[in-house]
Order: structure tokens, then sequence, then C-alpha cells
């Protein structure tokens, strides 16, 4: 499968999100920045000092909901902060259902520090008024979220436990029957960022061998793409007609000065498209 490599240069990129216009959102944590590539290929910083942005959703009034400290809303220039904890060290990975309700991930571990204790965190659903549910906890270091194309399963990856929980989700969003899977895919190195295409299948970044895992929703691997990067951190599905899969890496192994870098392939199934959040 040929991967096109569409930018480079950054950090640690996370958080891909294309719009209706095509242009492609994304975070590097390590600069801690919000950049958008325009369909021309040009590239800009829309925001700066966002310690630990990770996690990147569109939203409906326009603009975006990032992580780092908090949880915001990024809008012409202007941040308004939707949901945070003074307990908690930061917030990743966030996925708005269709309702237009946001899934976040907490993260109450020191990540700069890989070998010190590990306190695991919990996920929140943010309701469209702005009051958040805890819905679990147990999370050692979260990552992904994504949803099932019927709504009906919520997928979150768990980079240290080696593998995704799921839970069955009602429509109130509410969660229950709550299992691991994928454990045996993510032996060597870990599960990061995650997306849903419309069969059911899972799309796995998997840091340390390089590549994207394709997951059955049993956690069985059906397939890869391989990636010239060992630290490839998350990818999405994009492009006017879903079928585009925007992956996103931490460092190059074709050409390290590139560092951090985003590729685009079609791997010849549509995925669910992202919601927009409407908190």
């Amino acid at each position: 499968m040929e991967l096109e490599l569409l930018a480079w240069g950054f950090g640690l990129v996370e958080g891909p999100r294309t719009d209706a216009d095509g242009t492609l959102w994304f975070t590097d944590v390590y600069g801690g920045t919000v950049h958008r590539r325009t369909a021309d290929g040009t590239v800009e910083t829309v925001l700066g000092d966002r310690p630990m942005a990770g996690g990147l959703a569109l939203h409906a009034d326009g603009g975006f909901v990032v992580s780092g400290p908090d949880i915001s809303h990024w809008r012409d220039g202007v941040l308004r902060r939707i949901h945070g904890d003074p307990a908690i060290t930061h917030w990743n990975d966030i996925q708005p259902d269709a309702a237009g309700r946001l899934y976040i991930g907490s993260v109450r571990s020191d990540l700069t520090d890989l070998k010190g204790p590990k306190t695991p965190g919990e996920a929140y659903r943010v309701e469209l008024d702005g009051t958040a549910t805890e819905l679990y906890g147990g999370i050692e270091v979260t990552n992904g979220i994504g949803f099932s194309p019927d709504g009906r399963t919520l997928y979150h990856a768990d980079s240290t436990s080696k593998g995704i929980w799921v839970h069955d989700l009602a429509p109130d969003g509410s969660v229950a029957n709550r299992r691991h899977i994928g454990r045996t895919v993510f032996e060597r190195g870990i599960p990061d960022g995650l997306c849903v295409d419309v069969d059911g299948n899972l799309w796995v970044a998997h840091v340390g061998p390089g590549r994207v895992a394709k997951l059955s929703p049993s956690g069985d691997l059906l397939d890869e793409i391989p990636v010239p990067a060992k630290a490839v951190t998350s990818c999405a599905f994009g492009g006017a007609d879903h079928d585009e899969l925007y992956i996103v890496t931490a460092d190059n192994t074709d050409d390290p000065a590139k560092a951090g870098s985003i590729f685009r392939c079609r791997p010849g199934v549509a995925g669910v498209p992202t919601s927009l959040c409407s908190v």
C-alpha cells in the first residue's frame, strides 16, 4: 500500500482530523501546538503554548476542541474551557459521539517518567450542557477512543495494559459488559490512537513495530500497514468519502531529519465519519 508523505518536521504528532474543506488539523504534543494543513499543502500553526495537546475534535460551531491541561474549545483565537480537574495531570484522546457529546480520557500518571508509578485514570462523558459523568476507571494510560458503526460499542485503547477496553454503549451514554481485547497483537510495543471502519474493524496505531494494525471487533489481527516510524501515534479516516487514512508519527525512519511526520493512504475501506462536538 502506497503511503503519501504530507508533512514533517514536528515532534509527537497526534489528533489527526479532516474537515469538509479538506483541511487536516493535528496537534504536536512536544511542541504544545495545534496546526492545520490546507488542501494545497500549506501548513500553519493556529494555537501555541498548549502543553501536552494530544486529542482533537472539530466543533459544530467552528474551530476545534483540544485536550491538554484541560478540555477547551478554540474558535477564532479564543479558548473556552469545557472541562478540567486540578487533580488530573492532563487529558489525552477525545471523541464526540453522534449526539455531539464528548468522550474523554484522563491521565493521572507522570508520563515524563516512564518507569515511575502508574496511577490509573478514568473515562468521562461530557454532556451538551457541559456536565461530566465518570464512566469507568482503571485506564492505565489512556489513548484512542472510538465507536462501532452502530454506536453501540465503545473502544478505548489503554497503552500499558497492551490492549483495548471494550464496553457496550447504551443510547443514554451509559456503559456495561467491560472486556479487554488485543493483548496478543500488542505483546511488543503499545497501542496508541485508533479509528473504526464501516465494517466495524479497528485501525490502531502501534508504537514499537511501526505499523497500523487492523483488528476485528473481537481483537484478532486481520492486516497491517507498515509505516516508516517506530512511534506510530494515531490514525484517522478522512477525505470527502472518508476512505483516506491519515497516519501520524513521532519519528521517520526513512529520513530521521524529518522527525514527526504525517502520511496518507487508501486502505480500501471507508471509515466511520467522526461526529462534530456540540458541547
